[in-house]
């Protein structure tokens, strides 16, 4: 089907939705707004070999549909100074619907999750919300705070194949939008200055460490060679998806000693910035990155949208840049490198007024779609729908890194789910992460770290 057809299509599936809007007699609701935090957190997931492209791609727009009267649906939001993914959505659905307006309304980024549970609980939420990711979709779905839209799955396309993540017992409760992977992010310029090779993208962990103490010392030991955030995906999410056999329902989670035992070193010799010093400083890996503090830095895909605003709008510095895959456990991955991620979708809160339910699901129809993905890969976010037009816009848009290797790391690796769907899983990620502070500000040594999380995990969870 080529991208016309796709899009012909699409305009006809959000007709159907939105023109049954005629009989409802909907009218525009405001939604309060809420101060937000800089600082974006967690990705997608995605496992997928995509074929390069060079070609130019072209977009068609709907035709416009409408509603007997204007109908505004509220959506959650974050960041959205340097978040510019759900205005572009919000403004693109509104203009092929002209009379259905997407309201966002912005919460705490760092907090998202915390403050959405408790608008649910206390029937303030917004008509959509999305799903970060995967840590909490078990317990939004067995809660009964999503709705059930199976009925659009067909509109949503073959090409959004990280739908079935949203799937339960044969009905599907969100549609995914973005689907990101986690790269290696580099500065030429500081790797020049420093007099060090770029990476190959075919490194190991011992290998990426080397490297980095190798720019930290070629620069003076001014700027460091590589930024580690606070987050324990930076580490975890790396063990999980590369170490043989891991799971973290399992319990068992001493193959992320070496890990561990990696970074403290680093710490120790200057080539990355500690843990405590990235923690008490509330410093974010976007300056980090962006001002040139560090040459290296692991962060999700969504970064590269980040990074092209911020150096065009001034918040960043403007220097030479690309993406590599993440380093390897070993080389038996470095024909298809393996990394980590959650897909991030969109559900529907249940308590919506039922009379704009059609508008709420014609515009998860929209953001699952060819044509909203499109649109995304444009402003360098990675999207849940995959297809040589979509990895075309990407690498066509402005500012993206045009060299083999970024290619290669945007269109061929094996990214693993970050967080299995599990009603355990946020209980267990929360022990993880305080097994992971503790560790790395050298409360607790690496083994009785991960021992005392076993034992919690066992005793507090599992039992």
């Amino acid at each position: 089907m080529t991208t016309r057809t796709r899009m012909g299509a699409l305009s006809a599936a959000l007709a159907v939705l939105v023109l049954a809007l005629a009989g409802c007699g909907s009218s525009a609701e405001p939604s309060a707004t809420e101060t937000t935090a800089p600082t974006e957190t967690t990705a997608a997931t995605e496992t997928t070999a995509a074929t390069e492209t060079t070609a130019a791609t072209e977009t068609t727009a709907a035709p416009e549909t409408t509603a007997a009267e204007p109908v505004t649906i509220t959506m959650s939001a974050w960041s959205l100074n340097t978040t510019p993914e759900f205005q572009l959505l919000a403004d693109r659905f509104h203009e092929i619907n002209p009379n259905v307006t997407v309201e966002l309304k912005e919460y705490d980024a760092a907090e998202y999750d915390t403050q959405i549970t408790a608008d649910l609980a206390a029937g303030a939420a917004p008509d959509l919300y999305v799903l970060k990711n995967l840590r909490n979709f078990a317990i939004y779905q067995e809660g009964g705070q999503l709705a059930d839209v199976s009925d659009i799955v067909a509109d949503v396309g073959a090409g959004n194949s990280a739908i079935d993540f949203y799937t339960v017992d044969g009905a599907t409760y969100a549609v995914p939008y973005r689907q990101d992977t986690w790269f290696l992010y580099y500065n030429k310029d500081l790797f020049d200055q420093a007099g060090v090779d770029y990476p190959t993208g075919a490194i190991t962990w011992d290998e990426y460490a080397d490297l980095a103490e190798q720019i930290t010392t070629g620069l003076g030991g001014d700027i460091v060679g590589s930024y580690e955030h606070s987050w324990q995906s930076t580490l975890q999410g790396f063990a999980n998806a590369q170490s043989p056999g891991a799971d973290i329902l399992s319990g068992i989670y001493d193959y992320m000693a070496p890990y561990y035992e990696r970074v403290l070193a680093m710490q120790d010799n200057g080539s990355q910035t500690d843990y405590a010093t990235v923690t008490t400083n509330s410093l974010t890996y976007q300056s980090q990155f962006g001002t040139q503090k560090a040459a290296m830095m692991n962060m999700g895909s969504w970064y590269v949208a980040t990074l092209i605003a911020q150096q065009e709008s001034g918040d960043a510095d403007a220097f030479e840049w690309g993406i590599a895959p993440a380093p390897q456990l070993d080389s038996s991955t470095f024909d298809l490198p393996v990394s980590f991620g959650d897909p991030t979708g969109l559900g529907i809160n249940p308590a919506m007024d039922p009379s704009k339910l059609d508008a709420a699901k014609a515009f998860l129809a929209f953001i699952g779609s060819e044509d909203a993905a499109t649109l995304l890969a444009g402003i360098g976010i990675k999207p849940a729908y995959v297809s040589d037009a979509v990895t075309a816009a990407y690498f066509a848009g402005e500012g993206v890194p045009q060299d083999d290797l970024s290619k290669f790391a945007f269109g061929t690796h094996d990214t693993r789910p970050e967080n299995p769907v599990s009603s355990n899983t946020a209980a267990i990620q929360t022990i993880l992460n305080e097994m992971h502070s503790g560790i790395l500000t050298d409360s607790v040594s690496v083994t009785d770290g991960i021992a005392e999380a076993e034992s919690r995990v066992a005793s507090e969870v599992l039992n």
